[in-house]
């Protein structure tokens, strides 16, 4: 694999909305992010630019990590959201105990298959398990079949806590620190 795969830098703004815009442009979009290509496309460049500097490469609340093909085009993302405990999570609910959550998981339509995603989570495992965090969930729609059997072959496993979403419902999957196997690559 000749992928580059490393966090975002805070001036890599331009290329961070790119890869969102294009991610939001999937067809199954709707299923995957909580936002739609309009209200992203809408948002000014101040934005992009506190956004990806908040999970650039050094920040300790968020990371954004990317995959670089060959030719220097950003072809897959996903980032990790550190939780407190004490707080509440997007969707009102209270959280436990330190993890992080993993978001805005996109990997371009011809890199698919490539094993791609499965070196993009060991190195969003790698980034939380060195900042000490419990356990690493993410949430899933419920009729995004793909998505859920990767995240089982990754370790993850339904928590059985349920996020109900307009007419449809989102599911937690869990992976916890002390379960956490053995990275994709080395499997």
């Amino acid at each position: 694999m000749s992928y580059v795969i490393r966090s975002v830098r805070a001036d890599e703004w331009p290329a961070a909305k790119e890869l969102r815009l294009a991610a939001l442009r999937d067809p199954v979009a709707h299923l995957a992010f909580l936002e739609t290509y309009e209200e992203a496309a809408a948002r000014p460049d101040s934005y992009w630019q506190e956004r990806t500097a908040g999970a650039a490469e050094g920040a300790d609340a968020r990371q954004q990590i990317i995959a670089e093909g060959p030719d220097g085009q950003w072809v897959g993302t996903l980032t990790v959201l550190v939780e407190e405990p004490g707080t509440t999570d997007w969707a009102g609910f209270p959280v436990e105990r330190k993890q992080g959550h993993v978001v805005g998981v996109f990997v371009r339509p011809e890199e698919r298959g490539s094993g791609l995603t499965e070196v993009l989570f060991d190195a969003a495992l790698e980034w939380a398990w060195g900042r000490g965090l419990e356990r690493v969930r993410l949430i899933v729609h419920e009729e995004n079949g793909r998505a859920q059997r990767f995240y089982r072959r990754a370790g993850f496993l339904p928590s059985g806590l349920t996020v109900p979403l307009g007419d449809a419902r989102e599911l937690e999957f869990v992976l916890e620190r002390s379960s956490a196997g053995v990275p994709f690559s080395d499997r």
